[in-house]
């Protein structure tokens, strides 16, 4: 697996594929292969190469000590995009990967051609924030809570009812989401980066064109958070598909892969 050194941080990634690239950006504290259950395939069948990549805390990558911030996420990923010469390049970021895919382009336009922002947002309402200032105070009292725990909430949040009613699906995440939780441990500090930041004012400088895919049962970036991001964004439209949560692209990945690669196709 290479690395390379940006930001103060090594960060491992993996390119595969021919043709343009796709720079494919997790979520919070996700390794960069997860894209490589349905994305990377289906980007690779429509003639995309893709670039995918572990964020600063997740390894194998560099977990440096302390608080990490939307700054820090930021110009990793940018730093990444001018090492690898990839400018301007597509983008698909989802959850706390489509908030950096964002700044990027609000902040660094050369770098984007265009982007797809899946589960994402530009402002937190109140449950949102009541939800971030809590997990937040659970990190602070430093109670380890047990795999098992873990997996379930998680698994609880991150899929819509459909899933959750499936005892077969169910079960399988339940036991993937237990193994991730007991391997590994991603940086606590990538806890601390502030999603909750409104910003949709800046959204309106934003160049490239972008596509917002919100999830019609996300409890985390509910569909009516994402319909504001594809607003703001002048040249931006929004895809809802139904019968799926927060992880909607490993949930109904045909549906997502059929919109992400009929958008790239465009721009």
């Amino acid at each position: 697996m290479p690395f390379l050194s940006v930001n103060g941080v090594r960060l491992s990634y993996r390119r595969s594929g021919r043709g343009e690239p796709v720079l494919l950006i997790t979520g919070s504290g996700a390794a960069g292969h997860q894209w490589d259950m349905y994305q990377t395939p289906a980007l690779h069948e429509a003639g995309y190469a893709t670039v995918t990549f572990d964020s600063r805390g997740v390894p194998p990558s560099d977990a440096p000590a302390g608080e990490y911030t939307m700054a820090d996420m930021v110009a990793d990923t940018r730093g990444l995009i001018e090492a690898l010469d990839l400018a301007p390049c597509r983008i698909v970021g989802t959850s706390l990967g489509a908030l950096i895919a964002q700044r990027l382009a609000i902040d660094a336009p050369r770098l984007v051609r265009s982007a797809v922002l899946m589960a994402t947002r530009a402002r937190s309402d109140a449950f949102r924030r009541a939800r971030s200032a809590a997990e937040r105070r659970l990190l602070e009292s430093g109670v380890r809570l047990p795999p098992e725990y873990r997996a379930v909430n998680l698994v609880m949040q991150m899929f819509s009812p459909r899933t959750l009613g499936d005892d077969e699906a169910a079960a399988s995440w339940l036991e993937l989401f237990e193994l991730t939780a007991a391997g590994a441990p991603v940086a606590p500090g990538l806890e601390w980066v502030d999603t909750d930041a409104d910003h949709r004012a800046e959204l309106r400088r934003v160049s490239a064109p972008c596509r917002v895919i919100a999830f019609a049962d996300d409890l985390v970036c509910p569909p009516h958070l994402g319909a504001e991001v594809a607003d703001a964004i002048p040249d931006c439209d929004l895809v809802e598909i139904p019968g799926c949560g927060h992880l909607g692209h490993l949930e109904r990945p045909g549906p997502v892969n059929g919109v992400i690669v009929e958008f790239f196709d465009k721009h």
